[in-house]
């Protein structure tokens, strides 16, 4: 399995929020969440994900998606707003690695405040003939709408999620270079390598010591990060219904004899 990361970074972004006066703070808000679900819209529509992590920089899931969808991806994006993206495109077995190689693609072609470097398109995506399989995990927190959303106050319920989500972020880049993020609500996705029932159960019970927050996981693993995807929620369905923390869309590969 090779997972294919994306690395979206908007050009001279900083500069360009002062410039020629600092510009209103829900101006920018507003369009950078814009400028989010038009870009999620797109790589959507072709089978990918993407996770807005700063908004200026935001981190895809892009198997399937060749060079020829990313340089209309900087088209689009060039035609719809005041500013441009670059992009650093990564492949490694282990998604952190996948997107060091992607971050230094980038980083090599300029400073993200060098007014020189506009819609640098760096890095080779897969071949046709790679094993593309994406391994993707939907965490969900137990009950979490029974245990906060209808007791406490929405900001200490807040502060829950995010506890949790930061505890399982951490552990999952260094037990395993997974890469996780919030997408709402009380939920968590994982883009993984090939883990097994029990490094979940581990990642889960980190989480609950850590953090006091029980979670749940479905795996799912497909050639696109859509297929993936889609396959984890099928398969946090399956927790909910058997009353289980780990489930997979189907059996975990096994070794040995038996």
């Amino acid at each position: 399995m090779t997972t294919q990361l994306t690395l979206i970074q908007i050009d001279n972004y900083g500069p360009w929020t002062v410039t020629p006066e600092p510009r209103r703070e829900m101006d920018l808000q507003t369009m950078q969440s814009r400028l989010f679900a038009d870009i999620a819209q797109f790589l959507g529509s072709r089978g990918g994900y993407v996770f807005f992590s700063r908004f200026d920089n935001m981190i895809a899931v892009t198997n399937g998606i060749g060079r020829a969808g990313h340089t209309a991806l900087q088209e689009t994006i060039r035609n719809r707003y005041p500013v441009t993206v670059s992009l650093g495109i990564g492949t490694a077995d282990t998604p952190a690695v996948a997107l060091d190689e992607a971050t230094e693609k980038i980083q090599a072609a300029g400073s993200a405040q060098d007014e020189g470097r506009t819609e640098v398109l760096a890095g080779d995506p897969l071949d046709s003939d790679d094993d593309s399989t994406v391994h993707i995990a939907h965490f969900d927190v137990n009950d979490a709408t029974g245990k906060y959303t209808d007791q406490l106050n929405e900001f200490d319920s807040f502060i829950h999620i995010e506890r949790s989500y930061a505890s399982l972020m951490e552990y999952m880049r260094e037990a395993h270079g997974a890469l996780s993020f919030f997408v709402g609500g009380d939920n968590i996705i994982s883009v993984c390598p090939s883990l097994s029932p029990d490094d979940y159960q581990a990642a889960i019970d980190h989480v609950e010591s850590d953090a006091g927050v029980a979670l749940k996981v479905g795996v799912g693993r497909g050639e696109t990060a859509h297929d993936a995807g889609y396959a984890a929620k099928h398969a946090l369905e399956d927790c909910r219904y058997e009353g289980t923390s780990v489930e997979f869309d189907q059996p975990p590969a096994t070794t040995g004899d038996d």
